[in-house]
């Protein structure tokens, strides 16, 4: 990062890391939406500074039902996310939500979060696939079975939960 990056308007906004921050008058100011260093002016002088043939990322998703998630990254900043209440699901030990302004999905890990006790009951248990068939281990054993031709206790077991396999 060069010294005059601040001035121009190259470097990263320290607390939400976008690019286009500058530094004014001992304050950070910051073209993105959701960081606490907003400025509008600048906003609006980077959309008009954009090139044409550029994909702009858009920034308008704002969900019905918001839930407001408290969590503290990896490095130990806390964060906080706006995210749409129907879409919490939990996987393993992470809780998925998509959250504005992008509406992107994230993996938040439960450990961090912190007010999980308010995010619980609106998380949506999905129940786990009932397994269609035998195991990995119930398909070896009776394949050994049916190969040797012989039999064993765990095997009739096996072959009464599956009688068509």
């Amino acid at each position: 990062m060069g010294i005059l990056d601040w001035l121009f308007g190259n470097s990263k906004c320290p607390e939400c890391g976008r690019k286009g921050a500058r530094k004014s008058q001992g304050q950070i100011r910051c073209p993105n939406p959701s960081c606490r260093n907003f400025d509008a002016s600048l906003a609006a002088s980077q959309a008009l500074r954009k090139p044409e043939g550029r994909q702009m990322r858009r920034f308008d998703y704002s969900p019905e039902h918001p839930i407001e998630i408290r969590y503290r990254n990896f490095e130990g900043r806390d964060k906080t996310f706006t995210a749409e209440e129907s879409s919490l699901t939990r996987k393993h030990n992470h809780i998925v939500a998509q959250v504005a302004p992008t509406g992107r999905k994230i993996a938040l890990s439960r450990d961090r979060i912190q007010n999980l006790a308010e995010i619980e009951p609106a998380v949506q248990d999905r129940p786990e696939p009932a397994p269609s068939g035998p195991t990995a281990r119930e398909r070896q054993v009776l394949a050994y079975h049916k190969k040797h031709g012989s039999t064993s206790a765990l095997y009739e077991e096996i072959r009464a939960k599956y009688p068509d396999w």
